[in-house]
């Protein structure tokens, strides 16, 4: 087990702070956190400089966390419709957001989620670097080392709570990417920036023959680090292959290291998985990666259903959280199609934090048999209420009752209604 306190001051110093509160929350003893955070098998996203913070725990059996990505695109970009679809995602219940903005003043658009919302933050600082190179005219491969560190840097000084860095992507995995048998080769933005400046400098990726320099970062500001993926699968049928799980490999080893020098990791995962492999696949990673938290986008299940990939992605997601998915990213309905608006945001929350408690019901967590049971019994009770209490969206339920408020049953059965027969049964 590391010391991982004792070399990340800044990481002691919250839990001080909040742990009573967290175990409280969780419903777990604070011995549990602080073994477990010790152990690497779960994460504290706060950074110090995120003034007005609310850290959580990330990792089982804490409960289940949902993000939210929200952010600008070249042919999307408005600054404050940005800042509406953040207020949309936390009011729906994100646990945490990730600004993946690629147009616009991003250092202004950063500061100011930092500044509007108390949810930890995640960026992908490649996306900031990118921009700059690209705005201006250079070719990615043209970037330095330096340029890729400042910018983690700057991101940490200004409170980022945690950031998705490509560490495990080598050369060798860039080039098993780019072969042509892989069906949709990289499909991660930041992956791909790097394996093209891999692949066209011939040298090794900076993150991971500068690694020491990015833990020392990311310790000063307990930024968590989440290892990305970016050779997940973009299709089915890739799921699985020597790219995707060379690049696992090389995040477990990397985590393993970080967790000795005091800084926290989470992992990244798939992707796209035929539902026949989810747990298989989560198991693999997560036994790879030595039990550190598991973040996943999905995982969709199906490839099939632009519109609806919020569908296909809380499939695969309630289904890895029975494996052990710990963090689950959604997918709107906008997914594969275009930026997406604050109703997208919405329905991507919600089917998420559907696949979580779906997930938790599986498992048979204390929390999650309480909601299922007030549910159950406010249904039996005709107890719109309750009913309300219960739910995972209590505004759907007024929303959906508003014409027949204030009838005692719902509109689809009416008189008919199964519960009410039986509850004016005389029975002898």
């Amino acid at each position: 087990m590391s010391d991982i306190f004792a070399k990340n001051s800044a990481l002691k110093a919250l839990l001080d702070a909040h742990l009573d509160k967290l175990a409280s929350e969780e419903g777990l003893s604070p011995e549990a956190i602080t073994e477990a955070i010790a152990k690497g098998t779960m994460v504290l996203l706060a950074n110090p400089s995120h003034k007005n913070v609310k850290p959580i725990l990330v990792g089982q059996p804490s409960r289940i966390k949902v993000n939210a990505n929200i952010g600008t695109s070249p042919l999307c970009s408005n600054h404050e419709n940005e800042m509406e679809k953040l207020d949309v995602a936390v009011e729906a219940g994100a646990d945490t957001v990730m600004d993946l903005s690629i147009a616009g003043d991003l250092d202004a658009i950063r500061v100011d989620m930092l500044a509007r919302s108390s949810v930890p933050l995640g960026t992908v600082p490649m996306y900031a670097v990118g921009q700059k190179i690209i705005d201006a005219g250079r070719e990615i491969s043209s970037m330095s080392a330096d340029e890729l560190f400042e910018e983690v840097e700057r991101q940490a000084v200004q409170g980022v709570d945690f950031m998705t860095l490509h560490c495990g992507l080598s050369y060798r995995g860039a080039q098993m990417g780019a072969e042509k048998t892989r069906a949709m080769g990289i499909v991660s933005r930041g992956g791909s920036m790097l394996a093209r400046w891999m692949l066209e400098n011939k040298k090794e990726n900076p993150l991971i023959d500068h690694f020491d320099r990015l833990i020392e970062i990311a310790r000063k500001w307990n930024v968590t680090l989440s290892l990305g993926d970016g050779l997940r699968p973009g299709a089915g049928v890739d799921a699985g292959d020597a790219a995707q799980m060379e690049e696992v490999i090389n995040l477990g080893q990397l985590q393993r290291r970080a967790l000795a020098e005091g800084v926290q990791c989470m992992i990244e995962g798939p992707g796209h998985v035929a539902l026949n492999l989810v747990k298989t696949q989560i198991q693999g990673i997560k036994t790879l990666t030595n039990g550190a938290p598991l973040y996943v986008l999905g995982p969709l299940t199906v490839d099939a259903t632009p519109g609806y990939d919020h569908i296909s992605g809380a499939i695969g997601g309630a289904l890895g959280v029975t494996a052990g998915v710990d963090f689950l990213c959604y997918l709107t309905p906008a997914e594969h199609l275009t930026l997406p608006d604050k109703e997208d945001v919405k329905a991507g929350v919600m089917a998420s934090r559907i696949a979580a408690h779906a997930g938790e019901v599986a498992l048979g967590t204390p929390r999650a048999k309480a909601r299922e049971a007030a549910m159950n019994k406010a249904r039996r009770a005709l107890d719109w209420e309750g009913m309300k209490q219960a739910a995972l969206d209590p505004a759907m339920v007024d929303k959906r009752r508003i014409q027949h408020h204030n009838e005692e049953v719902c509109a689809m059965c009416g008189k008919f209604c199964a519960v009410k027969m039986l509850k004016e049964a005389k029975i002898v």
